[in-house]
């Protein structure tokens, strides 16, 4: 016998991992079910119909969010947070079976991970420097370039073999480490933070029965996830390391230091098992952890499912937002044109409006506009400090914005929100069989080829 599997004798036993596969659905001959079309009327309806409205009002100065080609067409995220030292690293080495490879990801009882690392599909393993993960805009990472190169070296990429990563990327953090200072960091870690978890398809927010006290980091970890309840999963992890009584008061404890914190009528889910790849601890709940692993890869899978219908509605949502933006930019430079007289100042005049919008009704004459909801109205600071970077003169009307072959802009974006985004949606719907992965799952868009079928 090899060397290696001498070594194994004497490792603690490994669970059987059959249900991992079939719950993924790893080795299912995939049909060749084909999504690029889709991807493409996606990419031609953001160009088209959204773009050009982004642009013409500067959008992505407000938001700083521009979409990427990469980011139509990249695959769902999941996004792994917690305290350090919580098995984080680990639960990924399990789901992709890395333990004992040379790709696997470094754990140990210290806080291991000081970098975001990404870990994607690639055909052979290797290590991409977050440098050059910026610099790709095929990618979808090329807007963390703004965080500056401090973050960007504690930023990595790892390309991986693995059939799972060919439908899912996942992304490790840093363990939050209470009473640490922003600044030791050297960059901003709580808004990439926030870039990661407005793009994450699922979030895990990880912890273990002995790092359950609740200090400042994770507080304004669970602010920055507000709105995000949805996508949120909590996972217990470590749960065999406990006897039951034990494991109900941990159980206990974590809901009631997390209730203040997630605000929501619904709880979230959580899970409670011990995700790596050791037997569970004799005399532990084996049935249970099994059946909660099995319901979070259950989630996991139909996260991957549902890719096609997550990405249009992201696209849907963000040309909603646009179109509010170029209705209020639009408002605000039709009051000031309505103020202007010949022997006005137009710096004091406009001045005058950013201060005070609601005196000349400008955000309440958008929520008359059609399907405005009052939830997705931008925060009148942001506007003050948009129109000192972007002088009010400096735009145009929406009604000056039509031409004669390419019809008005302002139509074009509410053509797209009600009409042919919810139309492409109904089309992928229709072609779906329950239980059939189709390629938006696989991701086989990015090589035309069916990378299931045997050579």
């Amino acid at each position: 016998s090899s060397p290696e599997e001498v070594e194994d004798a004497s490792e603690p036993t490994k669970r059987d991992r059959s249900h991992l596969e079939n719950t993924l659905k790893l080795n299912e001959e995939k049909p060749a079910d084909d999504v690029s079309g889709v991807l493409q009327r996606l990419r031609k309806i953001y160009h088209s119909s959204i773009k050009p409205l982004e642009h013409s009002y500067r959008y992505n100065e407000l938001r700083q969010h521009e979409i990427t080609d990469g980011e139509i067409t990249s695959k769902p995220m999941v996004l792994f947070l917690g305290p350090w030292s919580v098995g984080k690293s680990s639960m990924i080495n399990y789901l992709l079976g890395l333990d004992n490879t040379p790709y696997q990801l470094y754990t140990g009882a210290e806080p291991t991970t000081s970098e975001f690392t990404v870990i994607m599909h690639g055909p052979k393993l290797k290590t991409i420097e977050g440098i050059v993960m910026a610099a790709d805009s095929a990618r979808s990472f090329s807007p963390l370039e703004k965080f500056g190169q401090n973050f960007l070296e504690k930023l990595i990429g790892i390309e991986v073999p693995h059939k799972l990563l060919e439908r899912v990327t996942f992304v490790d953090t840093p363990g939050i480490i209470e009473n640490r200072k922003q600044q030791e960091r050297g960059y901003p870690f709580n808004d990439v933070c926030q870039w990661f978890i407005d793009r994450a398809d699922l979030i895990f927010v990880v912890f273990d029965p002995t790092k359950l006290d609740v200090g400042l980091e994770l507080e304004m970890l669970f602010r920055q996830l507000k709105g995000r309840e949805s996508q949120i999963r909590i996972i217990l992890n470590k749960a065999d390391s406990l006897a039951t009584q034990e494991l109900m008061r941990v159980y206990g404890a974590l809901f009631w230091s997390l209730a203040p914190l997630i605000n929501v009528t619904e709880p979230p889910r959580v899970y409670v098992s011990s995700f790596w790849p050791h037997d569970y601890h004799p005399e532990t709940h084996r049935d249970l952890f099994l059946k909660e692993e099995i319901s979070l890869l259950e989630d996991l899978n139909q996260v991957i499912e549902n890719r096609m219908e997550n990405k249009i509605a992201f696209i849907r949502q963000h040309a909603i937002r646009v179109r509010i933006h170029a209705l209020l930019v639009d408002r605000y430079l039709q009051t000031y044109k309505d103020k202007m007289t010949f022997f006005s100042d137009g710096e004091l005049v406009f001045r005058d409006i950013v201060e005070d919008p609601d005196r000349f009704f400008i955000f309440k004459s958008i929520l008359a506009k059609t399907n405005v909801s009052k939830f997705d109205l931008p925060n009148r600071e942001a506007y003050k400090d948009f129109f000192g970077i972007n002088p009010i003169t400096s735009f145009k009307l929406l009604s000056q914005q039509c031409s004669y072959m390419g019809g008005c802009f302002l139509e074009k974006i509410e053509k797209a929100i009600t009409r042919e985004l919810p139309d492409l949606l109904g089309s992928i719907g229709l072609g779906k069989k329950p239980n059939v992965l189709s390629c938006d799952v696989t991701g086989c868009s990015e090589t035309p080829k069916n990378r299931y079928r045997k050579p």
